[in-house]
């Protein structure tokens, strides 16, 4: 994977849209790398509305549902470990995509911290992602924790 970006839905779908081109004019397409989405969903809404799904350059979809919470809050699904393992296990096994996109609504709390996790369990420099817009940090130490316990011997 040489890259981890981080979205709203709106950019992922944009992002996406961005590999399209009309049948026979694949020189139309803007970008042709290919791709793995995690896609984090609210659970209020059952979901945005929007689904991705394999072709020729997505590689894979995860699609998860919980929301935007640090703590247990009623009817609202807190990020849980086999989430975590979920994430971690998809991220290793599409290691041969160009690009992992994840999204959430915004693109700020828990999509942040889905990418500051895979770019740091993939080796990479993770410290941009605390900058601004602080990511769910139940998120972020949840996968941190799930990795330590079941993963960081790989």
């Amino acid at each position: 994977m040489k890259r981890v970006i981080v979205r709203s839905v709106y950019d992922a779908f944009d992002y996406v849209m961005s590999h399209y081109y009309p049948a026979g004019l694949e020189e139309f397409a803007e970008a042709t790398d290919t791709y793995a989405v995690i896609s984090i969903q609210d659970t209020h809404t059952q979901g945005f509305g929007i689904r991705f799904t394999e072709n020729q350059f997505c590689l894979g979809v995860l699609t998860l549902y919980f929301d935007d919470t640090i703590r247990e809050v009623e009817n609202a699904v807190l990020f849980s470990e086999e989430q975590a393992r979920e994430i971690i296990e998809f991220i290793l096994s599409h290691k041969n995509a160009e690009t992992l996109l994840i999204h959430c609504y915004g693109g700020q709390s828990r999509s942040k911290a889905v990418g500051a996790f895979a770019v740091k369990m993939l080796g990479g420099d993770n410290h941009r992602y605390f900058e601004e817009n602080n990511p769910n940090m139940h998120v972020y130490e949840t996968l941190i924790h799930v990795w330590d316990k079941e993963y960081a011997n790989l």
